[in-house]
């Protein structure tokens, strides 16, 4: 019985991952490597892969250094009612219990520009929606929690006793955290990170929303695999994926050896 269930789970995923990876590969080089070659240098793929890239380390930073916060809070936070955790618990919850093509549309209706908000911004000369700064908030939207989901357990874990005897010797709070905490949650931030930069590499559905998908402007990478396939550009459409596929297999790699070395932490 567990030989049939192994081989039914390698069936499963040679289905699923394997053959589309292949034929994704043999598609980009059905016309050779000129074919992969022109369809990544084209100027709307190049502004794609450098929109996608700039959104991947904004949020990345971003999302690290709120995330990290936030699980701090949310573990250390003696003040906090259980009532108050439970709600903000429950927020950081949300984008996995709500549709990311919902949040996108959550972000137009309250910054777009017919919204009170949106109109603002507009009028001050900051336009969020179809634009960088809502494809932003619409990727942090959708990753949020996993760098919280990373850090709070090993918070939970090791408790705070070193916190607190560090700073009954006089150690400041900043100083606790490099110190003391630090080097034991850096291997699940590390983590975070490289969750958060796939999650953010992959992203579509929101982002599709909030950026309207503009060649040359809001266009990230997945949305314009997205437009080569609408126009049976298939070559395009496998080397620009074939990009993202590479980048995703050498993060899938650099999480394993992160999941070791936070076990081994």
């Amino acid at each position: 019985m567990k030989k049939w269930l192994i081989g039914l789970t390698y069936a499963v995923f040679t289905i699923l991952i394997i053959i589309p990876l292949i034929k994704m590969t043999t598609g980009a080089f059905s016309e050779g490597f000129s074919g992969l070659t022109n369809a990544l240098i084209r100027p709307e793929a190049l502004h794609a892969l450098m929109m996608t890239g700039l959104i991947v380390v904004v949020v990345t930073c971003i999302n690290t250094f709120f995330g990290v916060m936030m699980a701090i809070y949310l573990v250390r936070s003696d003040w906090l009612s259980n009532k108050v955790k439970g709600f903000l618990n429950s927020v950081v919850d949300l984008p996995y219990a709500v549709s990311p093509v919902i949040g996108g549309l959550m972000i137009v209706l309250l910054m777009g520009p017919e919204s009170i908000m949106g109109a603002f911004f507009e009028n001050i000369g900051f336009r969020v929606v179809y634009a960088f700064p809502g494809m932003i908030i619409a990727t942090l939207f959708v990753t949020f929690p996993l760098m919280v989901r990373e850090v709070m357990p090993v918070l939970q874990e090791i408790g705070s006793q070193q916190e607190e005897a560090a700073s009954t010797l006089g150690a400041y709070r900043w100083r606790t955290f490099w110190k003391v905490t630090w080097p034991s949650i850096q291997w699940a931030v590390l983590y975070g990170v490289v969750l958060t930069v796939a999650r953010s590499l992959g992203e579509f559905g929101a982002v599709l929303v909030v950026s309207g998908n503009i060649m040359n402007k809001t266009q990230t990478a997945t949305t314009l695999v997205y437009q080569d396939v609408e126009n049976f550009n298939v070559v395009a459409a496998n080397s620009v994926a074939l990009v993202l596929a590479a980048t995703s297999v050498g993060l899938l790699l650099l999480m394993e050896w992160t999941k070791k070395r936070k076990g081994v932490s």
